[in-house]
C-alpha cells in the first residue's frame, strides 16, 4: 500500500503523503568524540541516546541521534551549526518517508544554519506508536523533538506532503516558538473533501483507488496509526510562509478522467494554505512533481533563505 510506481500508482501515493520511491543516498555521522565513545562500546559507530550528546564542550551534537519521548524512541538528525539570531531550521517528512528521505536537503541548508529533522512514531527508526494517533498527539511529538534539538532558540518548520500539513496545523497553538514555515506541497486542507467531491462512488480504477487509499490512511490505517481530517486553516499570526506546489501535472498525467480535475483541486488547496499568514508567499517548482526538495533542493534552499531573512529581528 505504500510503494509506487510510475504509473496511476505513483499518483495515488502522493495523494498519501506516502510514496517510498524517493530513496536518498547519504549518511549522517556522529560528532567525532560521540563516534568515539559508541565504538569504544560497540566497535562501530551507532545512534546513540541524545542526552549523551546533545551538549559536548558547549556544541550542540552533530549527527544522528535517539531521544526519549515518554516510553517511545524518536529517531533524529541535526547537522550545521546554530548562527546567532537564526533560528533552528526542522524539516518534516510526508507519511511513509522518514529523515532520510529529507538528507541532500538536509545536508545543503546545514551549510548555513542548524537544521534538524526527525521519524515521526512508526517511520523509520522510531519506535511504533503505542496507539492511535492524532494531529494534537503528533504534535506533542514534535513538542519534545523541538525541546531536545532547539531547545529555547525559535524554529522554522520545512514541512513536505503531510509534514507539511501537520507544520501547518502545529504553528498557530505554537506561536511563541514557531518563527517561519516552508510548506512542500503540502497535502492540502480539503483533500478528503475534493476526492470524494471529483470521483464518484461509482468510479473504478486509478481514481477510485485513489479516493479509497487516502480516505482509508486519513482514517489511520498508516504506519504512524495517525488519523487526520479536513479543516479550515487557522492563522499562525504573522510569521513568513513560504508555499510551494509542485510543478509537473502529475496528478493530470497519471489518473484517467478525474486527473485534471484533482490537479486544480491540489492547486487550490495550496493556495488555502497561505491564509495561515498574512506574509505567505506562494511558488510553483518548475520540473518538479511531488518530491520538490529532491527534484528542486535550489528552490527550496532559496525559500528556506527568504523566510529566515524575513523573520523580525534576524539576519
Amino acid at each position: 500500500m505504500f510503494r509506487s510506481t510510475r504509473t496511476a500508482v505513483a499518483a495515488t501515493t502522493a495523494l498519501l503523503c506516502a510514496a517510498t520511491a524517493a530513496t536518498l543516498t547519504g549518511s549522517h555521522h556522529l560528532s567525532a568524540t560521540a563516534a568515539e565513545a559508541q565504538r569504544d562500546r560497540s566497535g562501530s559507530p551507532e545512534p546513540v541516546a541524545a542526552a549523551m550528546v546533545v551538549e559536548r564542550g558547549g556544541h550542540l551534537f552533530t549527527g544522528v541521534a535517539k531521544i526519549e519521548v515518554g516510553d517511545r524512541s524518536v529517531r533524529v538528525s541535526c547537522s550545521g551549526e546554530p548562527a546567532p539570531h537564526r533560528p533552528v531550521v526542522v524539516l518534516m517528512a510526508g507519511l511513509g518517508d522518514g529523515l532520510d528521505s529529507l538528507s541532500g536537503i538536509q545536508q545543503t541548508l546545514g551549510a548555513k544554519s542548524r537544521v534538524c529533522s526527525y521519524d515521526r512514531l512508526g517511520e523509520g527508526g522510531s519506535d511504533a506508536p503505542a496507539g492511535p494517533q492524532s494531529i494534537d498527539s503528533t504534535g506533542k511529538v514534535l513538542t519534545a523533538v523541538l525541546d531536545r534539538v532547539a531547545g529555547r532558540r525559535p524554529v522554522a518548520l520545512v514541512g513536505h506532503s503531510l509534514g507539511g500539513l501537520i507544520a501547518a496545523r502545529y504553528a498557530p497553538e505554537h506561536q511563541d516558538r514557531v518563527k517561519g514555515l516552508v510548506l512542500l506541497d503540502a497535502t492540502p486542507p480539503t483533500m478528503a473533501g475534493d476526492l470524494t467531491r471529483i470521483v464518484p462512488p461509482s468510479a473504478t480504477g486509478p481514481g477510485a483507488e485513489a479516493r479509497d487509499q487516502f480516505l482509508a490512511v486519513s482514517h489511520g490505517d498508516n504506519p504512524e496509526r495517525l488519523s487526520f481530517t479536513d479543516g479550515r486553516v487557522r492563522p499562525a499570526g504573522t510569521i513568513p510562509v513560504e508555499v510551494v506546489r509542485h510543478g509537473v501535472p502529475y496528478l493530470a498525467q497519471s489518473i484517467p478522467t478525474y486527473g485534471p480535475a484533482l490537479e486544480h483541486a491540489w492547486a487550490e488547496g495550496e493556495r488555502a494554505w497561505l491564509a495561515v499568514s498574512p506574509r505567505s508567499r506562494p511558488s510553483v517548482a518548475t520540473g518538479s512533481d511531488h518530491y520538490i526538495h529532491v527534484a528542486r533542493p535550489d528552490l527550496v534552499d532559496r525559500a528556506v533563505q527568504r523566510v529566515l531573512s524575513r523573520i523580525p529581528g534576524r539576519s
